[in-house]
């Protein structure tokens, strides 16, 4: 009988323990949401309109529901461990990363924590977070780990990529089957998916997918002169090098924000016109638009079929190289994909000396940008040929009307394909129908562009003649100084010249130039031809090498 009895004591203990543990678990409180009003004060006489914020944390997003789930994960890596690691991973290219693990220094599982631990670290904390992350793919500590068990039996294939094993955060447009893709948008919060074909490709590479950023909401084509990195659902993405003080740049704002700050090893992000070069030059890291038709589309929330594409950014040339590489691939469901093999991977390693190479100076920006012309004097310095241009004045005259019709077509159908879940909106009408219901929560800067969409009268029959005017101007704008001078590059500020790119359909990769006196960074773009991505990456590493800028933001190092 006392037998019994212990036993049923035993028993009632361990579910009461277990009632107690499972109690504690629900109670646990990373996160506490904090009165913005002070801050968004601050910012309401900022000298860039862009800035007078109306809220900087997001009203939707529960950050505890991001982070709860790999919280146990994270805990295992103790600060001493974390600093030991530092060495090994921060700033570090993958190449240096995978000399690491192959000299056992580091494991895949430890190259994950760490990425996690600065995220806990800086995103749970109000006065440094940069509202960057809004969801982890809570399998990938054991995905890391299932890489070491295979590289411990010594069952890792003979030749792999070099993305393999590297955690990668991706623009929250971009589809994956295990963590919603929302673009930013409370219509889209419960958007399920299946991968993007992009993300496919990662994957059969064996990248590891770490999480999704925060974006300008409908990649920055909702509202007018609003925010650049704000999203109903993420909030106002903050830039590490001043937050609240210079603006992220968009809409690939947690793109540029998360590999600036160190959370992965690098990032995707998307562009239509400016949309990887803006954030890739306000955060200080390499960003690469390439040739459309390089990389798929599909899967990924629409703005424009003519113009969009996704493109890596990351903190040097040789990442960025790599994490193209690994995306490319022909894809028989976007109409604009190629199938090319154009040496990206090798090319950042190979014949980068920057002596002897023909670049186009835009002669405005050398007679405005004291930064520019220091740094083209620089480059003479370096034994390049410097011609100065005058592009010609052409008409970019209905580029806006291009956006507002592929949207009011390309979204229905990315709804009506891509899409798993039964969602509120089926078409933009739909969509701003949804959003003026709740205004304050939903558009609190308004959707004058989603409007703009709706009052558009532009014709199919239009549109192509529009297209291909665009085309042509935008070549023209470019094609003028490259053919008559023979040159490489037409050297470039930020996204200055990013619509031109966009409607040309020519590559453009920006990388670190230097810094204002404000703190501010500011980049150097190389814009060529199309298909031209491995030149671009060469010139790119030799500038990269010669004048090594960039600098991790003060506070998160």
């Amino acid at each position: 009988m006392k037998k019994i009895i212990f036993g049923l004591l035993v028993v009632v203990i361990a579910f009461s323990c277990k009632n107690r543990t499972k109690e504690v678990k629900e109670t646990i409180v990373l996160w506490q949401p904090y009165n913005d009003s002070i801050e968004v004060a601050v910012n309401a006489e900022h000298t860039n309109p862009r800035m007078r914020y109306k809220l900087i944390q997001s009203r939707v997003i529960d950050k505890n529901a991001i982070f709860l789930p790999l919280h146990p994960e994270v805990q295992k890596l103790s600060d001493k461990e974390y600093n030991a690691l530092k060495p090994l991973i921060l700033e570090q290219n993958i190449f240096t990363i995978h000399h690491h693990i192959d000299n056992n220094k580091l494991t895949y599982e430890k190259l994950v924590l760490f990425y996690l631990y600065r995220i806990y670290k800086y995103e749970l904390n109000n006065t440094k977070t940069l509202n960057t992350i809004v969801a982890l793919n809570k399998d990938v500590v054991n995905q890391a780990r299932k890489l070491d068990e295979l590289k411990k039996a010594g069952n890792e294939s003979g030749i792999r990529h070099p993305i393999y094993g590297m955690p990668i955060v991706l623009k929250d447009n971009i589809n994956t089957e295990n963590m919603l893709t929302t673009a930013g948008t409370i219509a889209l919060k419960d958007n399920k998916t299946d991968d993007a074909f992009i993300v496919q490709r990662l994957k059969e590479n064996g990248a590891l997918i770490l999480g999704k950023v925060n974006l300008s909401e409908w990649a920055y084509f909702l509202c007018a002169g609003c925010p650049v990195g704000y999203s109903a659902v993420g909030g106002q993405t903050l830039n590490p090098y001043g937050r609240k003080i210079f603006e992220t740049g968009g809409s690939s704002a947690g793109s540029g924000t998360a590999v600036a700050a160190n959370y992965a090893v690098a990032a995707v992000g998307t562009e239509t016109s400016g949309s990887i070069l803006s954030p890739s030059s306000q955060n200080s890291v390499v960003g690469l638009k390439p040739t459309i038709g390089l990389l798929s589309r599909t899967g990924i929330v629409p703005i424009s079929s003519t113009l969009d594409t996704p493109g890596p950014m990351a903190k040097n040339v040789r990442d960025a190289a790599i994490l193209l590489d690994a995306m490319k691939g022909k894809d028989s469901s976007d109409d604009k994909s190629v199938a090319m093999q154009i040496g990206v991977l090798s090319a950042p390693l190979t014949d980068n000396d920057l002596k002897g190479r023909r670049f186009g100076a835009i002669k405005s920006l050398l007679e405005t940008d004291s930064i520019y012309n220091a740094t083209i004097e620089k480059l003479k310095a370096q034994g390049s040929i410097i011609v100065e241009i005058t592009p010609p004045s052409v008409a970019l005259d209905g580029f806006l009307s291009v956006l507002n019709i592929d949207m009011k077509h390309n979204l229905p159908t990315y709804l009506k394909q891509q899409t798993k879940s039964k969602l509120p909106i089926k078409d933009i009408q739909s969509a701003v129908v949804f959003n003026a219901s709740d205004s304050i929560t939903r558009i609190p800067y308004g959707q004058a562009l989603f409007r703009g969409i709706l009052a558009d009268t532009t014709t199919v029959d239009e549109l192509t003649i529009i297209v291909a005017n665009l085309e042509k101007n935008g070549r023209h704008y470019f094609d003028d100084a490259l053919d008559a001078h023979n040159l490489d590059a037409i050297l470039s500020i930020n996204n200055y010249h990013a619509a031109y790119a966009a409607v040309a359909k020519y590559p453009a990769l920006t990388v670190p130039m230097a810094y204002k006196n404000s703190g501010e960074p500011i980049n150097i773009t190389f814009i060529s031809k199309q298909f031209k991505e491995a030149d671009l990456l060469r010139y790119a590493s030799g500038f990269e090498a010669a004048f090594k800028v960039r600098q991790i933001p003060k506070g998160y190092n």
